[in-house]
């Protein structure tokens, strides 16, 4: 006998169709209604709420294999599914994240074709892969940040038996699994949740309806978004989350749905004696999340930083649109990767206000922020997708590298960054629907045209080519000054790992040095300096010493070292700090 459970406190009668049998439910007091049935363990199933004959998904699906409108399917991985029992986890603190998306990775756009990759990624030094949201939503592609079925793996990458075998390969060569989850939003297709529940409040955010974290019956929304955080790292065995837009969990309780989070991810952590890390992405610049509980704080394991990718891209780049405006001078860099945050109760011209709050860097270590010149959202969110790849030099390409991985802080790579990829990372959909599809492809177009971009260079979203677009193209990975640029990624995240100096978290034990005029940049950690020439002509930088690594040749004098334009040298000095 088979037990379905499902909670919804709105209809007033709940029956379970399993394999086109209905079965009626009996409902508690507390709004979960619950069925035993005999089945087989592989059954399609559903729920039919009151008098509509519509056959909905489980809530709590694990698998979807006809799609986020159709049945669900029991599923439980295979009793040998799982070969990494030696898998002890690591910590995030310092190591080297690759976010990627498992469509546009590899030509197949599957689990399994991801895995063929892992190799590249294990000579590359990365220590996690943080795979861009796999629950399952509408369509055959997209980002994913559309899901309506939290608990389920998107059935086209590979359904939750690829994404088994995906993470224990990753685990058998080393490399831990981040799984990006969306718990703020629901997508426009295939959301039943609310006929179940309260699932969504009065309020909204810019993709639409927020989540019920603090109204009436609150407490088992929590629970659902909780409960299918941890499943992720318990039955998956992900070793943590990249939890998405997280200013967007409008929360007015006591005890905020974060750290709750935190709170019950620590206690799995102990329980399967291995750590799990949760990852923030906010634009508050707010240090609470990834403050410890005993101090006040959330407790999350780290946080995404774009003021740091703001600095980097804007000062090598010169751009300066948008939310660029308050970036771009070598002064504004040193101050962001001296202090972590830029915007810490400073006034910000693109919000008009007065924008975050200073970190306490005795306190937090720097490898709580992550550091990155690229991620998804800062390339697809650009109205054509492009790469900084496309638009810099190599050695301007290699100087970001040199900066983001020679800081203090965990770093961040983008899949493809590490050899210069030309290929675009544009916003891709695949809606069934036609009014859906349309209103997708004409509203990106209107928020672009907006800013002064022509439409008819903005990609249709909806067009099966935007999404080859985006796909990786894994010849250019040899050739010439990608593979140069390749090499050169691979010497830095090795040096990371072998000067202890670049280990050191403390963003108080580190000094920078700057000349705004000729366009250099000295970060000294310890004995260890990495000089930046952001400019085209060569300039003298008063740091000399042993010359561990540089773009382009470098002269090194008695107490000054010359650098070419768009380049960079690593050197150990003697240098008192």
């Amino acid at each position: 006998m088979t037990e379905f459970t499902v909670w919804a406190p709105t209809p007033d009668r709940v029956r379970v169709d399993v394999e086109g049998t209905l079965h009626d439910m009996v409902r508690s007091e507390d709004g979960w209604w619950r069925a035993e049935v005999a089945s087989r363990s592989d059954a399609r199933y559903g729920f039919v709420l009151d008098d509509d004959p519509t056959v909905l998904p489980d809530p709590r699906s694990a698998r979807q294999p006809d799609g986020v409108h159709e049945r669900s399917q029991l599923w439980q991985p295979a009793p040998d599914a799982w070969t990494d029992s030696g898998w002890a986890g690591r910590s995030i603190s310092g190591a080297v994240i690759y976010e990627l998306h498992v469509g546009t990775f590899t030509p197949e756009g599957t689990f399994d074709s991801a895995i063929d990759k892992l190799d590249h990624l294990v000579d590359l030094g990365v220590d996690f892969v943080e795979l861009m949201p796999v629950n399952a939503f509408n369509g055959t592609h997209g980002w994913g940040y559309d899901g309506v079925l939290w608990y389920a793996v998107h059935e086209p990458y590979g359904g939750p038996d690829g994404l088994i075998r995906l993470i224990d390969a990753c685990h058998g060569r080393g490399l831990g699994v981040l799984i990006d989850a969306v718990f703020n939003h629901l997508g426009p297709s295939g959301n039943y949740l609310p006929r179940f529940g309260p699932y969504l409040s009065s309020g909204h955010n810019p993709w639409g309806s927020s989540i019920n974290l603090s109204d009436a019956d609150a407490d088992e929304v929590r629970t659902y978004i909780i409960d299918c955080a941890l499943r992720w790292m318990r039955d998956f065995h992900a070793d943590g989350l990249r939890l998405d837009a997280v200013h967007a969990l409008v929360d007015n309780t006591a005890i905020h749905l974060l750290e709750e989070l935190a709170t019950d991810t620590d206690a799995l952590a102990e329980e399967l004696g291995r750590p799990l890390s949760l990852i923030a992405e906010s634009d508050l610049n707010d240090p609470r999340l990834i403050t410890p509980r005993d101090r006040g704080g959330y407790g999350l394991t780290a946080q995404w930083d774009d003021d740091i990718h703001h600095a980097i891209h804007t000062a090598v780049s010169g751009e300066r649109q948008g939310y660029y405006a308050d970036f771009g001078s070598l002064a504004t860099l040193a101050q962001t990767l001296k202090h972590g945050y830029f915007h810490a109760g400073t006034y910000s011209s693109f919000r008009h206000r007065r924008h975050g709050r200073p970190l306490d860097t005795t306190t937090i270590p720097g490898t709580r922020l992550l550091a990155y010149t690229l991620t998804h959202d800062q390339v697809g969110n650009r109205a054509v997708g492009d790469r900084p790849s496309q638009l810099l030099t190599f050695g301007q390409l290699a100087v970001k590298a040199a900066l983001a991985l020679g800081s203090p802080y965990t770093a961040m790579l983008f899949m493809g960054e590490e050899w210069g990829s030309s290929s675009p990372f544009q916003f891709f959909s695949s809606h069934p629907e036609p009014d859906l599809a349309r209103a997708t492809a004409e509203g990106r177009k209107a928020e672009f045209a907006e800013h002064g971009w022509d439409a008819d260079e903005i990609p249709d979203p909806q067009d099966p080519a935007t999404f080859q677009r985006s796909k990786l193209n894994w010849g250019e990975v040899t050739e010439g000054d990608h593979d140069r640029l390749h090499r050169t990624y691979r010497a830095l995240i090795a040096l990371r790992r072998s000067e202890p100096d670049l280990a050191d978290p403390w963003l108080d034990h580190m000094s920078i040095d700057f000349d705004e005029e000729q366009r250099w940049i000295v970060l000294h950690r310890g004995a260890v300096s990495i000089a930046c020439n952001l400019g085209t002509e060569a300039v003298t930088v008063p740091v000399s010493g042993e010359l561990l690594l540089a773009w382009e040749t470098a002269e090194i004098r008695a107490d000054s070292t010359v650098l070419a334009g768009h380049s960079f040298a690593v050197l150990r000095t003697t240098r008192d700090q």
